[in-house]
């Protein structure tokens, strides 16, 4: 992906078929979606790719367990026949993990036996793998530092997990590799209307602060928690219609949970289930469900989050942790579908709703990562319907994502996939390119490099934090690697001191965020 080529475009294509604002998971899903069926797109993210939401999950990709006691049986068979398919698509960034339930009462370990039991049932043919009813000796085998007072057993299950910046940025490529146009930091500002409708749209290139206006035959807003926001630019007596909800994540290191399974506590005060997750060799603790008013591209952990994790964690766990522990921590923003009468969003919907106001312009929100292919196929197909373009059918249930490897790679680079051999190739060229950023981790130059030329990364925070995921594994690593990686970016930006000191001053003071 090359930024300058794309800002290109925008002033030599004269009408766009489909313009998909929002660079989450849903938006560059609808322009892989839509690309692939070869219409005109152009994709715009007033940030980074994935900068809001859907860099900030719980890392899973899964049919939802706590959905069974909702009885939303639908979703969950949707999202386990995706989870399959995403696992098939994108090897590189996906995989199968086992979970372990430990339990207490004899009337938890049937009860939450035979509600797994279920999943596995409705996971059918997309299975990962047979749940089974395991001994107290098989739980402490299995997560060796976890409470055994009481314990009197557990349950194994399957679901998948993943890094969720890493797709989304291979699905970006994938849009990329198919003809659409992908631009990061580039903010829609205000609609043209004809007759009622929207024909156009003035976009902003924060990088250089220059404005363009583009055509087309229809409009996807994509835009998860500025759903809102978006739509009062267009009409200022809109209602409401997404609640956002803020989910916080702790990390940790891994000797807290020495082992390759995820720990999941199925019932927590706040009516969610807590996970402690394998990832990238640390431990992953979240999430909570809080209802909160400000919409923020960086939103900030509330201390009561912090103390709920910890605390629910501690009571598992035989070797407690204190806050000085946490390496980093996180919070993102779910935008739900808003229900007047629904206050405790840990009840409202996951689903998405797709919304054609016939002003030009559609609407989709809500909706969660595993089933971010089937909310694009919907959304395309009605983009489709309502713009009166030719019908071709959605191809996306077995199209690789980018990256996609033939064979299986291991190590730091493995999320690469088939990309990780041009990093390779980076360092043999120059050597100096294999020198890590940070001593205790073993990311190098060479990916700075590769993430400036090849993965469209505009700041010192596009690398940190989604380019690799150093700032959300240790935060205070990030913040001693950040001027390395400043001067490399520089280099490839052909940038000056100045820059290199502005892009300082801004990562560092979202940063210090992430540190407790």
């Amino acid at each position: 992906m090359n930024r300058t080529a794309a800002i290109l475009q925008l002033n030599t294509t004269t009408i766009w078929d489909i313009v998909i604002i929002g660079g989450g998971a849903t938006g560059l899903g609808a322009a892989v979606d839509a690309a692939n069926r070869g219409f005109k797109v152009l994709l715009v993210e007033q940030d980074d790719f994935a900068k809001g939401t859907s860099s900030r999950s719980t890392k899973l990709v899964h049919g939802g367990v706590r959905y069974l006691q909702q009885g939303n049986i639908k979703l969950i068979k949707e999202a386990l026949k995706e989870r399959k398919l995403l696992l098939q698509n994108a090897p590189h960034v996906c995989n199968s993990l086992q979970f372990v339930i430990p339990v207490y009462t004899w009337f938890d370990k049937w009860y939450y036996g035979i509600g797994l039991k279920l999943y596995d049932f409705i996971s059918g043919k997309h299975s990962l793998g047979k749940t089974t009813i395991v001994s107290t000796a098989t739980v402490k085998k299995l997560l060796p530092t976890i409470n055994t007072k009481n314990l009197c057993g557990g349950i194994v299950y399957f679901d998948g997990q993943f890094d969720d910046a890493r797709l989304a940025i291979n699905l970006a490529q994938t849009a990329n590799d198919k003809g659409a146009v992908v631009l990061n930091y580039c903010a829609a500002t205000n609609f043209n209307f004809e007759k009622n409708s929207v024909k156009s749209v003035a976009l902003k290139d924060v990088v250089t602060n220059l404005t363009y206006t583009v055509k087309a035959k229809i409009f996807i807003n994509a835009t998860g928690v500025f759903t809102d926001a978006l739509l009062y630019k267009i009409n200022k007596y809109h209602l409401p219609i997404v609640k956002a909800s803020q989910g916080v994540h702790i990390v940790i290191d891994k000797k807290y949970l020495p082992t390759d399974k995820a720990l999941m506590i199925p019932n927590t005060t706040d009516g969610r289930v807590l996970f402690a997750v394998p990832w990238h060799n640390k431990i992953v603790v979240g999430t909570t469900d809080t209802s909160v008013e400000s919409i923020l591209l960086e939103p900030i952990a509330l201390q009561q989050e912090i103390d709920f994790i910890i605390t629910t964690f501690n009571n598992y766990i035989q070797l407690k942790i204190t806050q000085q522990q946490v390496l980093s921590v996180y919070a993102g923003l779910r935008p739900l579908v808003h229900v007047q009468s629904i206050k405790n969003t840990a009840s409202l919907s996951r689903e998405h709703a797709i919304i054609d106001d016939k002003n030009g312009i559609i609407t989709i929100t809500g909706g969660k990562w595993t089933t971010y292919r089937i909310m694009a196929q919907e959304v395309v197909d009605i983009a489709i319907k309502t713009a009166a373009l030719p019908f071709v059918p959605s191809t996306t249930i077995h199209l690789p994502i980018h990256g996609k490897p033939i064979t299986k790679i291991d190590g730091v680079l493995a999320v690469y996939g088939s990309n990780a051999a041009t990093i390779n190739l980076l360092i043999q060229n120059e050597p100096y390119l294999g020198t890590f950023i940070h001593p205790n981790y073993l990311f190098t130059y060479a990916q700075v490099v590769y993430a400036v030329r090849e993965e469209m990364a505009v700041t010192v925070m596009d690398f940190l934090a989604r380019r690799i995921r150093l700032l959300f594994l240790d935060a205070a690593a990030a913040i001693a690697a950040a001027p390395t990686v400043a001067k490399i970016m520089a280099n490839e930006l052909n940038e000056n001191d100045n820059w290199i000191q502005q892009q300082m001053v801004q990562f560092n003071a979202i940063a210090k965020h992430y540190l407790l």
